[in-house]
């Protein structure tokens, strides 16, 4: 019999019942350390004092009205996120996916209004996700997540990571534009190369093709700057929000500047509950914490001491871990033991992971970690190395 919950998650059988800062506490009765942050969403940890007073305080207020009437606070956000980015404009809705099917919208619609309607396809890189929708699993291309739901929607052609002359080659009459994960999440913590991205700003400007950035993971202060793209020094059109735009309220934006945002007149596209008084409040909240003065130093200077950490354990157990990946606090561990049973046991250290493809485990703590926190975190993944030696 199914249950009630559709059965689409492997669920590990544990439940929380308090979260403070970077810890959760469980229904075993144990603590964690929260490396996992619900897949890069609580951006600031639990029970941030700033986003539980906005909450409350945004809780007294309406908290839907629709778009049908105007959002003072919607509208608080997307200047501000303008005003902190290469963007022109913004819309809000409720999840990355969603911020990326408008992305993949715009795109086209940008071609179609200025006379090519030919131009439809996206170019992507293998390995990426740009989520479960139709349309963005068709964009990723992986097959695990397309069984089953065929015909795959057309328009989208993938291409090998890091491969510009094979990016090259695939560009075609009906080339709209190209779709990149600057940090590559789900694929494997996998960084682009700022040369790369700031080839493909090239290659986009040299065809008159838009270039989007799906910033949903490595997005907001994650990699050390408000957003990923500002490390390769290059400005994309077209960029996708979410996961810790909301600090674990659902909330996704898509970014775009004028010119790519031309074709996106009155009626083409919309949502219900997208940008709602109770998301705005959670993503200023979450930019008032992000834009301090230091907030972003603290970030990279927290990310190099861990990855040093890491790196120093990695030599030290080549059995059990290969390589350190990532950019800023978005850090993944390359295995040689199975990243499942690594995750696994790194749960049973009291430290929460998550898992990504080519056998990486990700280690996503909220953007307050401090030292302490950060030592007992490569104190967890030194004694789970040891372990294995032991026992092997």
């Amino acid at each position: 019999m199914i249950p009630s919950l559709l059965p689409v998650f492997s669920r590990i059988n544990l439940s929380f019942e308090k979260g403070e800062g970077a810890y959760l506490f469980g229904s075993d009765g144990r603590r964690y350390l929260d490396f996992a942050s619900g897949i890069a969403v609580t951006a600031l940890g639990h029970a941030h004092p700033h986003l539980v007073a906005a909450l409350k305080a945004a809780a007294e207020k309406p908290w839907h009205v629709s778009n049908l009437y105007e959002i003072p606070e919607q509208t608080r956000l997307a200047d501000r996120l303008v005003a902190n980015s290469f963007a022109d404009t913004t819309f809000f809705c409720n999840s990355g996916a969603e911020a990326l099917e408008c992305g993949i919208k715009m795109i086209r619609k940008y071609h179609a209004a200025h006379g090519h309607p030919e131009k439809y396809r996206m170019i992507s890189i293998q390995g990426a996700f740009h989520g479960r929708t139709l349309a963005t699993i068709a964009a990723g291309g992986q097959e695990k997540y397309l069984a089953g739901f065929g015909p795959k929607v057309d328009g989208f052609d993938q291409v090998a990571f890091g491969n510009l002359n094979e990016l090259r080659a695939a560009i075609t009459p009906q080339t709209a534009g190209i779709m990149i994960e600057p940090v590559q999440g789900e694929g494997g913590v996998r960084p682009n190369a700022p040369e790369y991205l700031q080839a493909l700003r090239q290659v986009c400007d040299e065809f008159g093709l838009l270039l989007l950035f799906d910033e949903v993971q490595c997005g907001m202060g994650r990699s050390g700057k408000l957003f990923a793209y500002e490390w390769a020094n290059v400005a994309p059109d077209v960029m996708a929000l979410a996961k810790g735009l909301g600090g674990g309220f659902p909330v996704g934006a898509c970014l775009a500047t004028e010119r790519a945002a031309s074709g996106m007149t009155a009626g083409v596209h919309g949502t219900t509950f997208g940008g709602n008084p109770l998301a705005m409040a959670m993503g200023n909240a979450v930019l008032d914490v992000l834009l301090e003065p230091g907030f972003l130093p603290h970030v990279v200077a927290a990310a190099e001491k861990l990855r040093k950490g890491l790196v120093k354990i990695v030599a030290e157990n080549p059995a059990v871990y290969a390589e350190v990946r990532g950019e800023g606090l978005l850090m993944g561990l390359r295995c040689v033991a199975p990243n499942g049973e690594v995750q696994t046991r790194l749960r049973e250290q009291g430290l929460l992971t998550v898992a990504a493809g080519d056998n990486v485990v990700r280690l996503l703590p909220p953007l307050t970690i401090g030292d302490a926190e950060i030592q007992e975190a490569l104190a967890a993944v030194k004694a789970v190395a040891s372990a294995w030696v032991v026992q092997a």
